[in-house]
């Protein structure tokens, strides 16, 4: 892993984890999938990346999955609407980076056999390395 996505996951656990809104509404926001937690929550989960630079700068294009798992038949609406919310405040600085788009790609609602249901949300964060 780069440094572009330790920056990226970093960025968006602390600033999801300081979402006050999203706090109400979940559990917690964990790095991966924790050992044991009571859903709902967030797990930040993969990120995947690739070249996105200019002539002149260093860029990187990251994909990051976070995931809300909840229990019950449905998906909570408000937690998944404000999870996607929180995650538009992902632009800014990340460390020797900066966060200059990000866009939600693709949603995923599953319902595993085991019960529950799992919300994965696909985020692409278009990053260039800070002057």
């Amino acid at each position: 892993m780069t440094g572009a996505e330790s920056a990226v996951r970093a960025r968006a656990i602390a600033e999801l984890g300081g979402d006050a809104e999203l706090a109400t509404l979940i559990n917690g926001v964990f790095d991966g999938t924790p050992p044991r937690a009571t859903a709902p929550y967030v797990s930040v989960g993969a990120a995947e990346g690739s070249d996105w630079g200019t002539k002149d700068r260093a860029g990187r294009e990251v994909r990051l999955t976070l995931t809300l798992h909840g229990v019950g038949s449905s998906a909570d609406g408000r937690a998944a609407a404000r999870l996607e919310a929180a995650a538009e405040g992902l632009r800014g600085p990340a460390a020797e980076w900066t966060v200059a788009a990000v866009r939600t790609i693709r949603t995923r609602l599953i319902h595993p056999r085991e019960g529950g249901w799992r919300l994965d949300v696909l985020l692409r964060c278009r990053c260039l390395a800070a002057d």
